[in-house]
């Protein structure tokens, strides 16, 4: 039987005033998702903007986290080639993290057969000693195609999968975990079995996401009625901006130093998330109560 994995939190990436990485206040984020009862932290997902932060810093910042982690810690592979890819699933073996999320290649798009190639020849590279599992990112990557997923997981070489669409039957004839990688399909894939989430909101607000997702596996229909109302409000914020710039903001109204958002909004947006930090300070008492 699949483990189940909880919720494990795609974390962002604190950034200092010239962009550099805040390794002190990745250590603060780290602290409140492990008191928040996450079942993992995923470092250098996409919510963690992975290619802005060279190999030399992820490595570093997931060699101290695991140290300093009371949960799990997973590693973004994701690069732009083969190479770095094998370098970054290394480090995390060598550290101890429990797997590693690994996307296709970015910048590029790919045919399938050079994706399903990719994956192959990363397995072969790696030997096993670490769980991989494959990252369907569409939005920024080539997408990985239902067949040559299926394909993949076949193998055996792959832990699971990262998908974004709430399909939990496409993968149920493999001995893999299925995660669901999307915020708003969070509800329909944990109904239709899918054995744990990857979620970026719950790097702002991990009390909703932890008791969602704790009403949904206990089947208090009540109780989940009113968390994914509540889910959904927050989410219905962040889609008016560039992923993951609400993530962020709310993460730093929290009081965990997030740094400068990676594009400048326009007027019309940053008076947008203005009223959203008002708004988000208000609902910050009931979110506690939780």
């Amino acid at each position: 039987m699949t483990e189940d994995h909880g919720v494990i939190v795609a974390a962002l990436t604190p950034r200092g005033k010239k962009g550099d990485l805040d390794f002190g206040a990745a250590f603060e984020l780290i602290d409140r998702l492990c008191a928040a009862r996450v079942r993992g932290i995923a470092l250098f997902t996409a919510a963690g903007e992975y290619p802005a932060f060279n190999l030399q810093e992820r490595t570093r910042l997931l060699y101290l986290a695991v140290k300093r982690s009371r949960v799990p810690l997973y590693a973004g592979a994701g690069s732009i080639g083969l190479d770095d890819s094998l370098s970054l699933a290394r480090e995390a073996q060598r550290t101890g993290a429990e797997g590693v999320f690994l996307p296709p290649p970015y910048f590029f798009r790919y045919a399938q057969e050079e994706i399903g190639e990719f994956y192959l020849q990363f397995a072969r590279q790696m030997g096993g000693g670490i769980p991989t599992y494959l990252a369907n990112t569409p939005a920024v990557t080539t997408a990985i195609a239902p067949e040559t997923a299926a394909g993949l997981l076949a193998t055996g070489h792959f832990a699971g999968i990262v998908d974004p669409a709430a399909d939990a039957v496409r993968f149920a004839a493999f001995p893999a975990a299925y995660l669901s990688g999307d915020d708003a399909n969070m509800v329909e894939s944990r109904r239709s079995g899918a054995h744990g989430v990857l979620s970026s909101a719950a790097c702002a607000i991990p009390e909703i996401v932890v008791a969602l997702d704790g009403a949904l596996r206990h089947g208090n229909r009540e109780q989940e009625t009113r968390l994914e109302s509540m889910l959904r409000e927050f989410l219905g914020w962040a889609d008016l901006f560039p992923f993951p710039v609400l993530v962020k903001v709310a993460t730093g109204l929290r009081g965990v130093k997030m740094g400068t958002q990676s594009v400048p909004l326009s007027p019309g947006r940053q008076s947008q998330l203005d009223a959203f930090g008002v708004w988000f300070e208000g609902w910050l008492p009931a979110l506690k109560r939780l």
